[in-house]
């Protein structure tokens, strides 16, 4: 895992002042990943921040400083972006099985609302006639479906969006103002992205007063926190379908993108401590004083989900030649209470340091109260 100098400083700096575990974010890093975005070469965009990976107020605050707006699905987290400066169309609110009170909410709010279903969309309608609103969209079986970390958000198997023949039973698709896509989580395959955008792009031409396609997110982040996604060949191939799309609609078309985990995710650290060692079948489990409720990823991929990490001793990160599998188990009884599985590591010490990266996206936005552990502070740099 590579980590900045300034930043394992800044760690070592707070670890002298927290007994217990914490996160810190590079704000720098953050920063940089929205201006990747931004370098996009299609003009006419919007980026979304996908805020179900990190609603901390002061990294809205960043993410918005660098005119990056942001993606929702909750009323909840609707306010947390309003307290945050975003409003109106800077706003994009996604949601299923939404009831009249929140559809008020989101009007009141004036955000880009997207509906899941046929019933929703009646009862928009009902509610405010004279109101376009967008959809969103499930493609079918026009790409085979990947089933993705999360599952599947496209195919018969996936319980989001319009089919393919639900969008062709609108009766009013003047009234549609945009079409949503969303097609997996952590996807590295360019291809697969644009093949998806494409039969979005298809179903477009249904909607004479199109003002947007919005393609979602689901962009690839390693687990090692070391290869990066290919954004600027994905910019590239995504503006050329952009273009191709707007001359077939005789008007500039906005392409919306929603990242989320990519934008933070190698920004931010879970820090702990070593405070228990066992061998087993070879293999090495560190105990630290934390537990996977605070560092909840690993608790909902527990198959897929493996932070890379960094052993600290006396300032300085800890490299041998010896390292051996290890997994970091948390202090709590719970069985599957481990914060990352089977790494290679150098041999620990009680009181070592142990720093987990990939922890700036969908860590500590998931904490829960289950096990009974505080929620951990949070630092940025």
């Amino acid at each position: 895992m590579k980590i900045k100098k300034e930043v394992l400083d800044q760690i070592l700096h707070f670890t002298k002042l927290e007994q217990q575990p914490f996160y810190l974010y590079d704000s720098s890093t953050i920063k940089d990943h929205c201006r990747e975005f931004k370098k996009i070469p299609y003009p006419h965009k919007s980026i979304h921040f996908a805020s179900m990976a990190n609603v901390n107020p002061d990294f809205l605050r960043i993410v918005k400083s660098e005119n990056i707006n942001v993606f929702v699905n909750s009323s909840e987290h609707l306010k947390l972006v309003q307290d945050a400066g975003f409003a109106g169309d800077e706003i994009i609110f996604t949601a299923s099985g939404m009831d009249v009170n929140i559809m008020k909410t989101v009007k009141s709010s004036g955000a880009q609302l997207n509906l899941d279903s046929q019933l929703q969309l009646k009862t928009w309608q009902d509610l405010f006639p004279e109101t376009k609103v967008g959809i969103r969209c499930n493609i079918g079986d026009k790409v085979k479906p990947h089933n993705t970390r999360a599952g599947y958000f496209i195919g018969e198997h996936s319980r989001l969006g319009f089919t393919i023949e639900e969008i062709s039973e609108i009766k009013n698709k003047d009234s549609i103002r945009g079409l949503h896509l969303y097609v997996g989580t952590d996807i590295f395959e360019l291809e697969y992205f644009l093949n998806c955008y494409k039969q979005l792009a298809e179903l477009s031409y249904q909607f004479k007063n199109l003002e947007y396609l919005n393609f979602g997110g689901g962009f690839g982040v390693d687990e090692n926190a070391e290869d990066d996604f290919d954004l600027e060949n994905y910019g590239i191939k995504v503006s050329k379908l952009m273009d191709e799309v707007s001359i077939k609609h005789g008007r500039s078309i906005k392409m919306i993108l929603e990242p989320g985990r990519i934008i933070g995710s190698s920004a931010g650290y879970f820090i702990c401590r070593v405070t228990d060692i066992k061998k087993r079948n070879g293999n090495i489990l560190l105990g630290v004083n934390a537990s996977s409720v605070q560092f909840p990823r690993p608790l909902f991929y527990p198959d897929t989900a493996k932070h890379p990490a960094i052993i600290v001793r006396r300032g300085e990160i800890l490299s041998t030649p010896e390292t051996h599998l290890t997994s970091v188990y948390g202090c709590s009884t719970y069985s599957r209470d481990f914060l990352t599985r089977e790494i290679e590591l150098p041999p620990a010490e009680i009181g070592d340091t142990v720093v987990l990266g990939n922890a700036g996206s969908y860590s500590l936005s998931s904490f829960t109260q289950f096990l009974g552990f505080p929620k951990p502070k949070e630092f940025f740099i």
